[in-house]
C-alpha cells in the first residue's frame, strides 16, 4: 500500500499527517517517502534500547531458557496485535506500531523485580518507574545523532508513551518538568492509536504468559480449567482435539490453539466494543478522542471482567510461584547491589556514564546510576555485579 493509499484509509478521528505537533529537540524536514510516524517507528527499531530488550526478562530470567518470551519478543507481539487492530479501526498503523514497539524501552533488567528494587532505592530521589524511564530513553539517553540526544520523536509518539494507560494524574518530578517545557496535555486521553497499543499490551502478555507458564511446567493445562474465558476455550479445543488421535505433540498443539483463540477472542471484543464507542461518540478529529470522558478503545464490561480474572490467576499461580519468587529475590539483590556500589563509589562507573553525574550532585548521581542500571540486560547486570563484588573476577 502506498503512503497516499494508507492515508486515504484513515478515519477522521485518527492522527492525521500534516496536523502533527512536530518534534521537540530539533526541527527536521519531512521525508518524501515516510510519514513522521514511520520514521519514529524506524528510529525505535534501530535504537540501542530496543536491541537490549532481547536480553531483558519478561517473566523468566534470560538464562533460564532460550525459548521463553523476552521484552523484545513481547514488544514485537504487542506491535503485531496493535497494528492489526489499528488497521481494522482505520487508525494510523505506523503511529500505533511506534508506540507499541517503544512502550517497554524503560524496563530494567529482571523485569518487575528489577523495577521494584530501583523504585525503592529512588523513592526519596524523585522515584523510578518504567513508563517515565521509556520517555527518558527516547528523549535523552539514546546517543545516536550528531545534532541532538534521544531519538527526536514526534509529539504524538511521545504523548502515546506518556499517556497510553490513560491521563497521568500524578506525574513524577521529571515528567512534570518535561511537560512544562513541552506540554503533553497530561490530563487528557492519548490518541486512539496509543489506546490501541495499551490494550494490545494486555492482550499479548496474557496470551504469551499463559503459553510460557504451561511450557515451563509451572502451570498445566488442567490449571486453566476454571480461568475466565480460557477455561471455556480449553474445553472447546479439547473437544475438537479428541477427533485427532494420531497428531504428534498433541498437548503442545492444544496449548498453542488455546492461546491463539484467547488472543483472538480478546482482540475481537476490543474491536466490537471500540466501534460501538466510536459510533456513540462520533468523533470528527483526534482532539475529540483526547477530550472524551473515557477511553474509546476498550473491552466490553464482560470481557474486562474476564481479563481481570486472567490477570488475577497469573499473579497468584505464575508471577508469585515459588520458583519465580526465588529468581525475583536474586534479581532484586543484584539490582540493589549494583545501585549501592555505584552510588557509594561513582568512580567505578564507566567514563561515559560518570561524565553525566556532576561531582557533588547527589540527585544527578543517583539518577545517572538508575539510568545505567536500567539500561542493562539481565546478562550484563549479572556480569557487572560479579565484576564489582567478586575478587576473583577482573575487569
Amino acid at each position: 500500500m502506498s503512503l497516499q493509499e494508507h492515508l486515504a484509509t484513515c478515519a477522521p478521528y485518527a492522527v492525521q499527517r500534516g496536523e502533527g505537533r512536530g518534534r521537540r529537540q530539533y526541527d527536521e524536514a519531512e521525508s518524501l517517502t515516510r510519514s513522521p510516524w514511520q520514521r519514529d517507528r524506524d528510529r525505535v527499531v534501530h535504537s540501542s534500547g530496543f536491541r537490549r530488550l532481547q536480553y531483558k526478562t519478561q517473566v523468566f530470567v534470560n538464562h533460564v531458557g532460550d525459548f521463553f518470551r523476552t521484552r523484545l519478543t513481547h514488544s514485537l507481539e504487542v506491535a503485531q496485535v496493535a497494528r492489526s487492530m489499528a488497521r481494522a479501526l482505520h487508525l494510523d498503523e505506523d503511529l500505533t506500531e511506534a508506540v507499541a514497539l517503544a512502550h517497554d524501552l524503560g524496563h530494567t533488567p529482571f523485569g518487575h523485580a528489577g523495577e521494584d528494587a530501583l523504585a525503592e532505592l529512588m523513592y526519596n530521589w524523585e522515584g523510578f518507574d518504567h513508563n517515565t524511564q521509556a520517555l527518558r530513553q527516547v528523549t535523552l539517553l539514546e546517543r545516536r545523532y550528531l545534532t541532538f540526544n534521544g531519538l527526536n520523536l514526534t509529539w504524538e509518539t511521545i504523548e502515546g508513551l506518556a499517556k497510553h494507560n490513560g491521563p497521568v494524574k500524578k506525574p513524577g518530578p521529571w515528567l512534570r518538568e518535561f511537560d512544562a517545557a513541552w506540554p503533553l496535555d497530561l490530563t487528557g486521553f492519548a490518541s486512539a492509536e496509543a489506546q490501541v497499543a495499551a490494550l494490545a499490551d494486555d492482550i499479548a502478555y496474557h496470551g504469551h504468559d499463559l503459553d510460557d507458564g504451561v511450557k515451563s511446567g509451572l502451570l498445566t493445562l488442567d490449571d486453566l480449567t476454571d480461568v475466565p474465558l480460557v477455561g471455556g476455550i480449553l474445553a472447546e479445543v479439547r473437544r475438537i482435539a479428541a477427533d485427532y488421535t494420531d497428531v504428534p505433540q498433541k498437548a503442545q498443539r492444544i496449548r498453542h490453539e488455546v492461546v491463539r483463540r484467547v488472543i483472538n477472542a480478546l482482540v475481537t471484543d476490543v474491536l466490537v466494543t471500540s466501534r460501538r464507542n466510536l459510533q456513540d461518540l462520533a468523533p470528527q478529529s483526534v482532539e475529540d478522542i483526547r477530550a472524551a470522558s473515557q477511553p474509546v478503545i476498550a473491552f466490553s464490561p464482560e470481557m474486562w471482567a474476564a481479563n481481570k480474572g486472567i490477570r488475577k490467576f497469573l499473579f497468584a499461580r505464575l508471577y508469585r510461584h515459588w520458583r519465580v519468587n526465588r529468581m525475583g529475590y536474586k534479581a532484586r539483590k543484584v539490582t540493589s547491589g549494583l545501585f549501592t556500589v555505584l552510588t557509594e563509589s561513582p568512580d567505578l562507573l564507566p567514563d561515559v556514564w560518570r561524565e553525566r553525574a556532576p561531582s557533588g550532585n547527589d540527585m544527578a548521581l543517583r539518577r545517572t546510576v538508575a539510568d545505567y542500571v536500567a539500561s542493562m540486560t539481565d546478562r550484563f547486570a549479572i556480569d557487572e555485579y560479579r565484576r564489582l563484588t567478586d575478587l576473583s573476577v577482573t575487569g
